[in-house]
């Protein structure tokens, strides 16, 4: 019995405002659908510039409480009437002054199943996010889908290890990686770190990114978002460096019984021998 999922990636350009952000995506989410995709991921805060390029509190007014915001009301509705589980990454107001970078999980069903809080939080050259973002505190839950265990890790955490191994304890079968990272920085990282990590812990990732420069500052956004199976290996082709684009590809979570019976890397780990890794 085949056990395949069709899943879904967006690269957006910046198209000056808000609402045009949404609208521009809730159109891509009608085409995957349409092209039979049942869960999609949308790239790092989705509806905005990547206004970390600068330090300017007047961004924090790109805030939205999630679940109670309008976004995530939104996207319940368009998950519900399109049959998709939507992975959609906002900026989150906890309350006044504590803001976080948040990706909602929504059910194929419009259900709100939860969100997870970007833990790693850089702070270099075009990349102020300790202006912006408390780190996360809800750990690295993995939700139970319409298309299974899914995980989410967002951007510069993709250079740590460890939250990628804890997603694949806790039984994540795909795990996406949203993102917003530039051409001059880690081009040659975006094509190792998340082949490297899908191998590592058996998994697909989803990796996105978006794509052009932004009026914030120089930074590339180079796209090339891409799917990559257990075997380290590309779905299909990765999307354009340059133009906005939607990813479909068909991952099959067979493959990732096959993988683990041939390498057992979750049977031969030493976790009794990890203890100084958690040291300060």
């Amino acid at each position: 019995m085949s056990n395949i999922i069709r899943a879904a990636l967006v690269q957006q350009k910046w198209t000056g405002d808000k609402e045009s952000m949404i609208a521009n995506a809730v159109e891509h989410i009608r085409a995957a659908a349409s092209q039979g995709a049942q869960v999609l991921c949308l790239q790092e805060l989705f509806y905005g510039p990547y206004f970390c390029q600068v330090q300017d509190a007047d961004y924090y007014s790109y805030t939205e409480s999630i679940p109670d915001g309008p976004t995530t009301a939104l996207m319940q509705e368009v998950a519900a009437q399109n049959n998709i589980v939507l992975i959609v990454p906002m900026y989150e107001v906890e309350q006044p002054g504590v803001y976080y970078n948040t990706a909602a999980v929504i059910d194929a069903d419009g259900t709100y199943l939860g969100k997870y809080r970007k833990n790693h939080i850089p702070q270099v050259k075009g990349f102020w996010e300790k202006f912006y973002f408390k780190p996360g505190n809800l750990g690295y839950p993995v939700f139970d889908t319409a298309v299974g265990r899914i995980g989410v890790y967002i951007c510069y955490e993709r250079h740590f290890p460890e939250g990628w191994r804890a997603l694949g304890l806790a039984g994540a079968k795909i795990v996406f990686n949203p993102s917003a990272t530039s051409r001059s920085l880690s081009e040659y990282l975006w094509k190792l770190e998340q082949p490297a990590a899908a191998v590592a812990n058996e998994y697909f990732v989803g990796a996105i990114n978006r794509v052009g420069v932004e009026p914030l500052g120089d930074n590339d956004f180079y796209g090339q978002t891409y799917f990559v199976s257990p075997r380290g290996q590309l779905v299909g082709d990765a999307a354009s460096d340059t133009e906005e684009e939607l990813v479909v590809r068909d991952l099959d979570l067979d493959l990732l019984t096959e993988v683990r019976d041939t390498w057992a890397f979750y049977r031969d780990r030493r976790p009794d021998t990890y203890e100084g890794l958690v040291n300060p």
